[in-house]
């Protein structure tokens, strides 16, 4: 189970009882301290947390205007908010980045990853392979740079402190350089050496150091060690996506004195996110994340804007088919409805949603253009049956997308008459819920 689902199944404790009171706040406790210590936090933290947690709940009085109920909530909130620490505010601008890592924290990756987060923010980025001792490091930065479009130096042969000099002359003309630098299986004098000297030529505005999230509670330890012989400025945990012990490796870095700045979600380039500790322990209570959703709908649509078709109520299965392209630029649907607040959905139905979205695509691409401008047309059995053999589907599996599309249609003309929330219903892909049939 992990640390979300942990705190989410804890606060059921609270929102499903009849009454909270001091037993059930001691049950929440409970809960919550087994959550934490399986996603290797510290044990002495936990308690910590949970004691002020248990304190607050059973002798505060909630402020006006909210429940018992909704005071506990907020209080593990908060509680949860300070072990983690706070928001990371970028540096947006023309800078030198030095990055930091042991071997196997995905460190090269995570370069290319913050490459494409600074070409987001229109800067132009340069890349250097400074790691002259793991064999295909030059290589990997080479490919991933031309994956993101970016600058790129690298050499075989010679030292790292050639490399960052000539690097820096090559990619002057960038907005961004970013060094990238030799790790160990373990933090060693050796190591200490060669980064101490690419810190006095390569003069850094920014040092990140990169972590696992896998390695829970030691991502505390390599943060001080950094810390202490080379200076970081903040640390990026990687594999959140994939690991039970994300707690634990943020929850140890913020006690180091380190400062969390991204986390890596995922294998893409644009998988790194500024970390929030607000809005990361938001997602882990399970309280929807609307406005990361919202800017994912905005930049899926930015090729084509649909809004005009869906607010005159215009609904035709060529705009069906669009706003079916700009969902799955969106991610992955247990993406997004995680986003909206969906947590722990069973595996079965996302996976289901995904294929019928996937055969509802190949259904409308085997109807005529005809077809697709006059829905009523495809009322007709026989066109059912002869757009399900051209699809490669049931024709009952045609017969469903017609009858949702129709209920899809009736309720953007129920909506019609309030343009703004119309609006807001379109960016969020307000047609996926008739879509699938939910």
């Amino acid at each position: 189970m992990g640390l979300g689902e942990g705190i989410r199944k804890a606060l059921a404790r609270i929102t499903g009882a009849t009454l909270v009171d001091e037993v059930a706040v001691k049950e929440l406790v409970k809960d919550l301290q087994r959550a934490l210590i399986s996603s290797d936090v510290n044990v002495k933290l936990v308690f910590d947390i949970t004691k002020r947690i248990e304190e607050r709940a059973i002798s505060e009085k909630p402020p006006a205007m909210l429940s018992q109920r909704e005071h506990v909530i907020q209080i593990v909130y908060g509680e949860l908010v300070k072990m983690l620490g706070e928001k990371h505010e970028a540096r947006v601008g023309k800078q030198k980045v030095m990055m930091l890592g042991l071997f196997g924290s995905g460190k090269t990756t995570t370069i290319s990853k913050l490459a494409k987060f600074f070409q987001k923010h229109g800067l132009s980025v340069g890349v250097i392979a400074g790691d002259v001792h793991r064999p295909a490091a030059y290589e990997q930065l080479e490919q991933l740079s031309k994956i993101v479009n970016c600058g790129f130096y690298g050499r075989k042969g010679g030292t790292a402190v050639e490399i960052a000099r000539e690097g820096m002359q090559a990619l002057a003309k960038n907005d961004v350089i970013i060094l990238d630098t030799a790790g160990r299986s373990a933090f060693d004098e050796e190591l200490a050496k060669e980064l101490k000297e690419l810190n006095a030529v390569f003069e850094p505005d920014e040092k990140f150091l990169v972590v696992s999230a896998d390695v829970g509670q030691v991502a505390g330890k390599q943060a001080d060690e950094f810390n202490k012989n080379i200076g970081v400025t903040g640390v990026i945990v990687t594999k959140m996506d994939g690991s039970g012990k994300g707690g634990g490796a943020l929850s140890s870095v913020h006690k180091s004195g380190a400062k969390v700045a991204f986390i890596g979600t995922g294998e893409k380039p644009d998988a790194l996110e500024e970390f929030d500790a607000t809005k990361f322990v938001a997602q882990l209570c399970g309280f929807p994340d609307l406005a990361a959703l919202l800017e994912k709908a905005k930049e899926a649509t930015e090729e084509q804007d649909l809004s005009t078709a869906m607010e005159s109520g215009k609904l035709d299965y060529n705009s069906f088919m669009a706003q079916m392209k700009a969902m799955r630029k969106m991610g992955p649907l247990k993406s997004i409805l995680q986003m909206m607040g969906a947590y722990d959905l069973p595996e079965e139905l996302v996976v289901k949603s995904e294929e019928k979205m996937k055969k509802f695509e190949a259904i409308v691409h085997s109807m005529t253009p005809d077809e697709r401008t006059t829905p009523d047309s495809m009322k007709n059995a026989k066109r059912q049956e002869r757009v399900a053999r051209g699809a490669g589907v049931k024709p009952d599996e045609v017969k469903e997308l017609v009858n949702n599309f129709e209920k899809s249609q009736k309720m953007m003309k129920a909506m019609q008459g309030n343009r703004g929330l119309m609006k807001r219903f379109n960016k969020m892909g307000g047609n996926l819920g008739g879509l699938l049939g939910r």
